[in-house]
Formats: structure tokens, sequence, C-alpha cells
């Protein structure tokens, strides 16, 4: 079965959660600065009391793939190590993408969650590779669409160019999740295609959508943040400006319920006549 989720012993359901959104200008090749973004930011979501903390894609190096084999490292060990270690001091789940060693000479685009004990819950290689940014060149594309049971919901998780691929986002619902976390690299002039897309992943499957997206530049693109948070409804409950900024909001989790109940979508669905 794809859709296989990772568990986490202390899932209950419907919570409260308080999310934060590290909206953040990467640093093309500069571990060590974006590093010390990443904790300022973290160690600031913590003392807003959130519960999770969710970076943009490649949030490490930015797209420095010609020297991903300076970077990347396996999932115990490198920046993974330092990000489990970080989560561990500020007790808050840390989500963001960064380069991964799956082989020799292999790479990955790899979303991955630690807990905030320092666990590794999951992690998630990018599935469908960016063309446009040369990832197809350097990277491996992940194989394997990932869930993960955390204490406010089940969740699916999908970086940057994958939302436009809802069948990721369907299966996904399919299998139970309220909720999905995208990093993203997402540039002008694109930015009307980035909020259709994350509002319509969220009503056409009755879920939160969190997307975290970089500002700043590199040497062909501007990116333009706006990260966002969207309810099921397609409601935009947040969404950040073109700077840095921390994006903090509380989410009630059983919107989901609440939605599916009153539109019956996913029951109403007839994929034996849709061929």
């Amino acid at each position: 079965m794809p859709f296989r989720p990772t568990e986490c012993a202390d899932y209950n359901g419907h919570m409260q959660l308080k999310i934060s959104l590290g909206q953040m200008d990467v640093k093309f090749g500069d571990p060590a600065a974006n590093f010390a973004t990443v904790t300022r930011m973290t160690e600031e979501a913590r003392r807003r009391g959130s519960d999770l903390i969710l970076f943009p894609e490649l949030w490490s190096t930015a797209y420095d793939l010609t020297r991903a084999s300076r970077y990347a490292s396996s999932l115990d060990a490198g920046v993974f190590a330092d990000l489990s270690a970080l989560a561990r001091r500020t007790g808050i789940y840390l989500l963001g993408s960064t380069l991964s060693l799956l082989g020799e000479n292999k790479f990955g685009n790899t979303l991955t969650v630690f807990a905030p004990d320092g666990t590794l819950l999951a992690d998630y290689s990018k599935i469908h590779l960016f063309r446009f940014m040369d990832e197809h060149q350097h990277l491996t594309a992940g194989d394997k669409p990932t869930l993960v049971d955390l204490p406010f919901g089940r969740a699916g998780l999908a970086i940057c160019y994958d939302l436009r691929f809802p069948e990721l986002f369907r299966g996904y619902a399919l299998a139970g999740a309220e909720m999905v976390f995208l990093p993203a690299e997402w540039p002008h002039p694109r930015l009307v295609h980035w909020q259709t897309l994350i509002r319509a992943r969220a009503i056409e499957n009755q879920m939160f959508v969190f997307a975290c997206n970089r500002v700043g530049r590199d040497a062909s693109n501007e990116f333009f943040g706006h990260s966002m948070a969207v309810d099921p409804w397609g409601e935009i409950l947040a969404e950040g400006g073109e700077v840095d900024e921390l994006i903090t909001l509380m989410v009630d989790s059983s919107k989901v319920a609440e939605a599916r109940q009153k539109i019956p979508i996913l029951q109403d669905r007839r994929p034996e006549v849709y061929r």
C-alpha cells in the first residue's frame, strides 16, 4: 500500500494546533547562515507557544545543486543531526526540506519531520522534480508518498512542484490525511498559481494546507514568499508578505470532519466511471 503512515504514539485526533511558518531569505550555498536563521525562528516560535514550525524548501543551501555532494548527508548525520538537536532543545516539531544522501551519488530533496524529543518521525523525498531549476539533472526523485500521524492529526508531506499534481493530494485525503505540509521555493511571476493551487488542494480534499515559501533572490529567480495556511473550506487563515517573517496561527483540526460531513466529497466519488 503506497500510503503507509508513520506511527506516532501520542496521536489522538482532533486538537488545537499552534503552527509557525518560518518564511526566510535562504542564502545561496551558506548552510551556517541559514541554520542560524532557522535556529532563531524556531526559538521565537517556541517563545510564542507554537507546537510546530515549517521552513521552506532547501532552506539550508537553496538551489546550489551542482555542489549537492558537499551538502547532502544521511538522515542521522550532518544537518539532520543538527535539526534533531534543535527540535530536542526547543521542544517543537520541526519540518523543512534539505539535501539528503539517498545512495551512492544519489541526492534527494527531502522533507523531514522531527519530534520535540529529536526523533525523526518521517521523511519524504520530492516525487516531482522541477526541470526549470535543473532538479532532474542533479537529484534523484522520490517514489514514496509519506503520511505521518501527529498528535493533532494525520499529515501528508509534499514539496513545491508537487502542488501541481492533485493525484498526490487526493491519495493523501483518501488515506485519512487531515493536513498537508508543503515547503517551497516558488518564484515570481507565478504568484497567482501558488495562491490558487494551495486553495484548490485544500478545498477539493477538505484538508488544511500549510505552505511555507522562501523570499529573496538567487541568480535567476525572485521568490515572493506569501506563505499560506488554508483551511478545509479554502479560507486563508494566514498569508505572509514578501519579506522574512515568522507567521504564527492557531488551527482547529476538527474543521476537517466538519467539512467532510457537510459536503461528503470523498464518499461521493465514483472512481469506476472516471476512466
